[in-house]
């Protein structure tokens, strides 16, 4: 245990481990010769538990902070349970086909050794994007601290979670390993990670976002291929069907936007956390993030620029769907939102390019350019960055279907009163940034929502007007032109924050206030 080895594995036939208290790694039985080592002296750099209970959560933790890498026993063994659930989920729906005669016990026991390569890949790919999920959750490093406390205060508050339980530390604790530059370890962030999904499955499967037929081929995909055809009825009416469809949606989003994201909006937007799984169905679907994820994971790049892609993909991700939550007031209809809107969204991205300029476009490519500096591959990083250019056609999208105005002429005038008074500047600045503190981090997501959304309904009121209607850009001018000595003075305020970084979240939050006074005249 001692020697300097790449890796321990814990667990296999003929090995027991025996779990031990405090920080200890405890190896046999102590009363008959047993080893126990404290686990800040194990040499190896890798430890893996093919067993449970094989060390305590403390000794993970310890050993994590000493350096080590380790993740949890249910982590290391979740392949094993998954496998489970699949068989029993395939069985039950090839037990409803036998009883309709849809297929013979040879058929199904052929059928079931036919699947078992594909099962296995299923199996697999769920545990490499959660172990991934933990890599992403640990970058965040010393300054994510005070936001994942929040988040097991917000979760034992929900009832999720018992802190002392599962050996989590006080927020005092975590305070303090910010201050040392320490983060939380993975073995503390794979706790976090179960209960996110937990929380956001049951809250998902209590309501009706389940039933939503947009979810169906997601169920489909559950399954192995040759059940996705010929016994796609019996799928489709599966008795677990909305268990099945609300544990592979919590799954997905963890696993893709991280931690904190789904339990930092409904406190940003005044939402519930199925309100957030609906919005991120929407946005899911109109912006085609199933494709962009499986090229992200299937590209040759340096690790550091793939988790950097998810992470900031995350980040837009997010911004999306509070644009989707803004839009809806919070009340998200996944299906019909998705099919009224697709071809508005459609065309604003298709146009991306003539619809984006100024502030927006050089903060668009310096983002490019971090990317490819990382070594992400630059189709990846242009799509990734284009995920912050779409922010805002949500309901830009929504705002033509309601006004029959083009979707592209309506995103035209938009980009033309943020220009006037320097909203794109203000809202970019509030969208990329990421203070450690809680509070701020709140303020400045609604922030960057509120310089969108402002612009929105300025054009909402404008184009009530039959001249508003007919030419927005015309009628912007004439509103520009009768309130320049307010547009100066506006102006005046964005220079000194701009010529005074770095910009603080009140600094913004009073450009705010002024803003909304102005697009109210």
């Amino acid at each position: 245990l001692k020697a300097e080895v790449d890796l321990l594995w814990f667990g296999g036939i003929g090995t027991y481990i025996k779990a031990a208290s405090e920080n200890h790694i405890e190896v046999g039985d102590p009363a008959n010769d047993g080893l126990r080592v404290d686990a800040r002296e194990v040499g190896a750099k890798v430890i893996g538990e093919g067993a449970n209970l094989g060390i305590t959560q403390a000794g993970r933790i310890a050993f994590s902070l000493a350096g080590g890498r380790i993740n949890t026993d249910f982590i290391d063994n979740s392949a094993g349970v998954d496998c489970s659930d699949n068989e029993v989920n395939i069985k039950i729906a090839l037990a409803a086909a036998a009883r309709d005669d849809a297929i013979t016990p040879v058929k199904r026991n052929n059928l079931l050794a036919k699947m078992t390569e594909e099962v296995g890949e299923i199996v697999l790919e769920d545990n490499r994007l959660q172990a991934l999920a933990l890599s992403i959750a640990e970058a965040g490093g010393p300054s994510a601290n005070a936001s994942y406390t929040r988040l097991i205060e917000t979760l034992e508050e929900m009832g999720a979670l018992d802190r002392r339980t599962e050996g989590l530390a006080d927020g005092e604790t975590y305070a303090r390993r910010a201050a040392e530059g320490k983060g939380l370890t993975r073995p503390e962030l794979a706790v976090i990670l179960s209960s996110t999904k937990l929380a956001l499955q049951d809250a998902i499967e209590a309501s009706g976002l389940p039933d939503d037929p947009v979810l169906t081929s997601n169920l489909i995909a559950m399954f192995p291929a040759p059940m996705q055809s010929k016994y796609v009825t019996h799928i489709r009416e599966h008795q677990l069907r909305r268990e099945l469809v609300a544990t592979d949606l919590a799954n997905r989003i963890v696993n893709r936007l991280g931690l904190i994201h789904a339990f930092e909006l409904p406190e940003e937007e005044g939402v519930t956390l199925s309100d957030v799984a609906a919005a991120f169905v929407v946005v899911e679907r109109l912006f085609d993030l199933k494709e962009l994820w499986q090229d992200i994971d299937a590209a040759k790049m340096p690790e550091e620029a793939r988790i950097a892609l998810l992470d900031r993909q995350a980040a837009a991700i997010g911004n999306l769907m509070s644009d989707v939550l803004r839009t809806t007031g919070g009340r998200v209809e996944a299906g019909a939102m998705v099919e009224s809107l697709v071809g508005g969204v459609e065309t604003l991205r298709t146009k991306r390019e003539a619809l984006i300029s100024g502030e927006a476009l050089q903060r668009s490519q310096d983002l490019r350019a971090q990317f490819t500096s990382l070594g992400a591959p630059t189709d990846l990083a242009n799509r990734v960055a284009d995920l912050f250019d779409y922010d805002g056609s949500v309901g830009l999208a929504n705002l033509s279907l309601s006004t029959g105005i083009d979707a592209e002429r309506l995103t035209h005038a938009f980009a033309d009163i943020g220009e006037r008074i320097g909203l794109d500047w203000a809202q970019g600045t509030a969208a990329h940034m990421s203070p450690s503190d809680v509070w701020e981090r709140l303020l400045v997501d609604g922030l960057a929502r509120d310089f969108q959304h402002m612009r929105i309904e300025f054009l909402r009121r404008l184009t009530r007007r039959k001249a508003g209607k007919d030419d927005p850009q015309s009628a912007i001018a004439k509103w520009a032109k009768s309130n320049a000595p307010a547009i100066a003075q506006f102006r005046s305020m964005i220079v000194r924050a701009q010529n005074s970084p770095p910009v603080t979240p009140a600094a913004l939050a009073q450009i705010a206030a002024q803003a909304r006074n102005l697009l109210e005249r």
